[in-house]
């Protein structure tokens, strides 16, 4: 069992929703999700869930056609932001871009590549841990952060968690094609945790 860091549950959850108010102000400031409506952009990773650590990006993923077109709009927008640059790289025959800067105290990456934002990785990761949440409660959740603050990416420490073999990425994405009955079935396995009607987790 992992060490845990102290607060309840409620507080962690009242922090989570505050960081998230935060971090819809600064988009609406921005206004990167009215800017970038052609790319059907999402805000997706840690902060939606409410398991940021310190350092904590905010991801939000584009679906994008044309990466130097995509590129020049965000210059436009953004270019005068700190640390504003972007990269283009090919990753097993996909053109992928990330562009990065620095507003109101976050690191933001914009990442884009040519398939619909629901699609993509990033925002199937987000589903599948969103549901893993709500089945083990809290504690769970602690422990996430636990592992997070530690260094451990996101999908590597819900793998340890759950006791998941091979490639965690890939092994998140497997269990985000199951139905809950079947996730709730790996997860109570996996960990011990009673999953109540209302997704709470309270140990045996």
């Amino acid at each position: 069992m992992l060490e845990r860091n102290g607060g309840s549950g409620r507080a962690e959850g009242e922090r989570g929703n505050e960081v998230l108010r935060e971090v819809r102000r600064l988009l609406r400031e921005l206004r990167i999700m009215e800017l970038l409506a052609e790319y059907h952009p999402l805000l997706a990773g840690t902060v939606p869930l409410g398991i940021q650590v310190e350092g904590s990006d905010l991801d939000i993923i584009c679906e994008v056609h044309d990466s130097r077109r995509f590129i020049a709009e965000a210059r436009s927008h953004f270019g005068q932001l700190e640390e504003f640059c972007a990269v283009t790289r090919t990753v097993e025959g996909i053109i992928r871009t990330k562009i990065n800067f620095r507003a109101g105290g976050w690191q933001v990456e914009l990442f884009g590549q040519p398939l619909a934002t629901e699609k993509q990785n990033a925002w199937l990761h987000m589903q599948v841990e969103g549901r893993i949440l709500s089945l083990l409660g809290p504690g769970f959740r602690e422990e996430v952060l636990f592992l997070k603050s530690g260094g451990m990416k996101t999908e590597p420490a819900f793998a340890k968690l759950l006791r998941l073999e091979g490639d965690p990425y890939e092994a998140m994405l497997s269990l985000g094609r199951l139905t809950l009955e079947e996730l709730a079935a790996i997860c109570q396995r996996a960990y011990p945790y009673i999953l109540n009607p209302n997704g709470n987790g309270e140990r045996e």
